[in-house]
């Protein structure tokens, strides 16, 4: 039996197994493409031969350990960087064993790798106040000040990551009179989150303005040119619309992104007292102990928290006098007889 070349596993890997078998989002694809692109020109660098004359067994754990250290010490990448890229190793040594059995002992070798460890990235997110003050300075002129701002509304509104809303489309809306919206987020899942009735007062104008409420497959958030907003174009707008606000309050976070915008919406729906388990849902989270960071965010319910179980700054009056037990008159007369 002939081994299948590196080339055809590869292409195998991309458009076969991540896509079909796995259903991968596009920018974890994307991820994993880039990584590879970075291990195998490491590797012909390394051996000294074109890329085109690289075999199976030359992608060994060792190679991939060197890679690792290579990105992280001489490119200057972030561990966490690192640790994407071992994960889409790890996912692609572990296709090459599946198809090429010979493959096995290295593909465990490189299981075996551990990840490092890092903290855990800083959560921004804007108080109430600081929200509130960011809808006072959006502009009310302007061509797409209108689409702009129900765009930052429908953030705040559902906490939606940017990649999900730029995927919206007029079909996943329902602006009822029970408002929803349908998202669909990491692992091609589907999720419902509910909106405010201003929201899809709005969300409707923009539609009716754009003419995309008769088209259902059109983009709700759309550039002048019709075509949909990127992740990219939404990131630019949100900074564009929250300069003011970092130059006025310096409390405020230093970059402002949508998804800080979504963190925002996490820490104000549990400090209104939403249990945790909706906010999962709500956000959309496979694993409660990401939604549980949340409670680590908020200084305020930390501080009302403290407040329930200070200790009395004076002793009471009855801790000062007598026990409780001199009181009972059954009991004194029960010690006296012992």
């Amino acid at each position: 039996m002939n081994t299948p070349a590196l080339g055809m596993l590869i292409r195998s890997f991309f458009e076969d197994y991540l896509i079909c078998q796995k259903g991968l989002s596009a920018a974890t694809i994307k991820s994993y493409r880039d990584g590879l692109r970075l291990f195998l020109g490491y590797l012909a660098e390394d051996r000294g031969c074109r890329i085109t004359r690289l075999t199976i067994t030359d992608l060994t754990a060792k190679q991939v350990t060197a890679f690792l250290n290579e990105i992280e010490l001489k490119r200057n990448n972030h561990i966490r960087t690192r640790n994407q890229r071992l994960a889409g190793l790890r996912c692609f040594f572990s296709y090459l064993a599946s198809r090429v059995p010979e493959a096995l002992h290295e593909a465990e070798r490189v299981d075996a790798i551990p990840r490092k460890r890092v903290a855990p990235a800083v959560m921004g997110f804007l108080e109430r106040d600081e929200i509130q003050t960011l809808f006072s300075l959006l502009p009310r002129q302007g061509r797409f000040a209108f689409r702009d701002r129900v765009l930052i509304l429908f953030l705040y509104n559902t906490g939606a990551r940017v990649q999900e809303t730029a995927d919206l489309r007029t079909a996943n809306l329902e602006l009822s009179a029970a408002p929803r919206v349908h998202l669909h987020g990491k692992g091609d899942k589907w999720r419902v989150c509910p909106l405010w009735k201003e929201t899809s007062q709005l969300l409707r104008q923009l539609l009716e303005q754009t003419g995309a409420i008769m088209c259902p497959e059109q983009a709700v958030f759309a550039s002048a040119q019709r075509q949909p907003l990127t992740r990219f174009g939404i990131y630019k707008i949100v900074r564009k619309h929250t300069q003011y606000l970092r130059e006025r309050q310096s409390s405020t976070p230093r970059r402002i992104s949508p998804h800080c915008l979504r963190h925002s919406t996490a820490v104000h729906l549990l400090e209104a007292g939403v249990e945790v388990n909706v906010i999962r849902a709500w956000l959309g989270h496979v694993s409660l102990e990401t939604t549980n960071r949340y409670a680590e965010l908020t200084l305020r319910m930390k501080t009302e928290a403290l407040a329930q179980c200070e200790p009395p700054t004076q002793p009471s009056d009855a801790s000062l006098g007598k026990p409780h037990w001199r009181d009972d008159a059954d009991l004194l007369k029960w010690l006296d007889s012992l």
